[in-house]
């Protein structure tokens, strides 16, 4: 049973500040959640002003119910000791649809929380559109914190009483290239690639068996090709409003600046808002 019961959103003034604190409104409403509106920045008295009335005119009657948390300093390192001192279970962001090649390796804002963040977050592309999450992909990774992360997929896709989940596993490509290289025969290949998608196909019956869905409508999907990518690609391809995934197991390091990890590949071109559920935190609260 999902229990985020705290729900951050990092708020600056700019054009998509309205969307944004609509889109983590949405999420605290379905988590029957309180939210804490975070401003990093020279807090005068007409940002304090604009930001209360921004509040006041988007979230009606109090629901849900929030409070603000008013800092000045280095965004990052002030959005995650606010996260951290309010026990924040996820955090909303803001993240570019598409970032240059300068900014990739740069890194930004998002980028930087979504490495540091000791809690799930949900990071949040064009934030003026819809805020219902009616298309889910969720990455079927082999990990040990998969299974909170189809839970929260689960949890959201039922509660948005969403068309659908798609539950999209990646066919582990070291098998069939060691069957290429052993001289095996077309048929022999065949049968190797078709047993491998069936050993996939089950790994992802047996996640799913373990976490209700009933009501959802869910499309197993295993793909093929470089990891990230392919999991990318297929999300844009179904139009998903969602996109979730488990928080790696390590955090990032300098390595995986120069080879990214799958999850640099999806945030370097973002197809869909990307919740990535920390699970570490999940087994914290209990």
């Amino acid at each position: 049973m999902m229990t985020w019961k705290r729900i951050g959103v990092a708020l600056a003034l700019s054009p998509t500040a309205g969307g944004l604190l609509r889109q983590a409104a949405h999420v605290a409403r379905l988590f029957q959640a309180e939210l804490f509106i975070i401003h990093v920045g020279n807090v005068t008295p007409e940002a304090r002003l604009a930001i209360e009335n921004l509040a006041a005119t988007t979230i009606v009657d109090n629901e849900p119910a929030y409070q603000f948390c008013w800092e000045t300093g280095d965004p990052v390192s002030k959005v995650l000791a606010v996260c951290s001192k309010n026990h924040i279970d996820l955090l909303v962001a803001g993240a570019l649809k598409k970032e240059t090649v300068f900014r990739y390796y740069l890194g930004t804002v998002a980028r930087k929380i979504m490495r540091k963040a000791n809690c799930s977050v949900l990071m949040v592309t064009n934030p003026g559109e819809r805020v219902s999450y009616q298309h889910l992909v969720f990455n079927a990774e082999d990990s040990p914190y998969s299974r909170k992360a189809l839970e929260a997929a689960c949890w959201i896709g039922r509660k948005e009483k969403s068309k659908w989940l798609h539950v999209v596993r990646e066919l582990k490509m070291m098998g069939l290239a060691l069957a290429s290289s052993d001289q095996c025969t077309e048929e022999e290949y065949h049968d190797i690639q078709q047993n491998l998608l069936h050993d996939e196909m089950s790994e992802v019956e047996k996640m799913l068996a373990t976490v209700p869905h009933e009501g959802l409508k869910v499309n197993v999907k295993v793909l093929s090709g470089k990891s990230g990518f392919e999991l990318a690609r297929f999300a844009e391809r179904k139009s998903a409003d969602l996109l979730i995934v488990a928080a790696p197991e390590r955090r990032f390091s300098l390595f995986d600046r120069v080879f990214p990890h799958d999850l640099e590949y999806i945030f370097a071109d973002l197809p869909a808002h990307l919740l990535i559920v920390h699970s570490r935190k999940e087994a914290q609260n209990g």
